[in-house]
């Protein structure tokens, strides 16, 4: 088993930053891949960043790209999620998630474990 807690989230106004953080403990050896979705009220989770454990790649949306970057410390078992330019359409659950295998990358079903979630809330 893998247990993931986000941290970091809130609100903040249209332009500003914030980064989550995502702790992994248990059986951390065991991820290959980790990712950030969102969901916001009557939507779909959508993909928003992953990162492969050991070689560092990292994928991200193209709503996100360019504003939005993840990463990882692998010493801290800890991914991140800078998030830069905040605009209302960001306003989210952001849910962290882990896999112990190499799928995809980009589709809940891909992913073996998740955090419970932190609120974003972006004020225009």
């Amino acid at each position: 088993q893998v247990q993931l807690v986000e941290s970091g989230g809130g609100l903040v106004q249209a332009g500003g930053s914030l980064r989550l953080s995502c702790a992994a403990s248990g059986r951390t050896f065991s991820m290959r891949r980790m990712g950030w979705f969102r969901q916001a009220p009557g939507k779909e989770r959508e993909f928003v960043a992953a990162i492969t454990w050991s070689s560092g790649n990292t994928f991200h949306a193209d709503s996100v790209r360019g504003r939005f970057t993840i990463s990882r410390d692998n010493s801290k078992n800890t991914v991140y999620l800078q998030m830069n330019s905040l605009k209302p359409e960001d306003t989210a659950v952001y849910y962290c998630a882990a896999a112990t295998e190499y799928r995809g990358y980009s589709k809940p079903n891909e992913y073996d474990y998740w955090g419970q979630g932190t609120q974003v809330t972006v004020s225009s």
